[in-house]
């Protein structure tokens, strides 16, 4: 199953755009907290869909934190120019989002 449940800190609210159906899309990147002081930083890519985009786009901005309700994928970039030289990045598609600590 791919359902996970996260607290993340938000890097970067890459802001919404809209389909040619009228369909929302907020990207967000975003960090999970570190307990241990090591240089392991763990980045997500968070899809936030419809409604909730809205106010994913309106409330939440960088330094903020938030837990996340959603299903997780792994897709393959191509990070260098290199054939054959792909990377595999996690992104959630998220269906709850709720404050945890805001900045502003």
């Amino acid at each position: 199953m791919n359902y996970v449940v996260f607290t993340v800190k938000v890097i970067k609210n890459s802001g919404q755009s809209f389909f040619s159906d009228g369909t929302s899309l907020t990207e967000l990147t975003v960090q999970l907290p570190q307990v241990r002081k090591n240089n392991n930083k763990v980045i997500l890519q968070l899809s936030i869909w419809g409604t909730l985009s809205y106010d994913a786009a309106k409330y939440y901005q960088p330094d903020d934190y938030i837990i996340i309700e959603g299903y997780i994928s792994i897709r393959n970039t191509n990070s260098d120019r290199i054939i054959n030289s792909l990377n595999k990045q996690v992104e959630i598609s998220i269906f709850k989002l709720y404050p945890l600590f805001l900045k502003s």
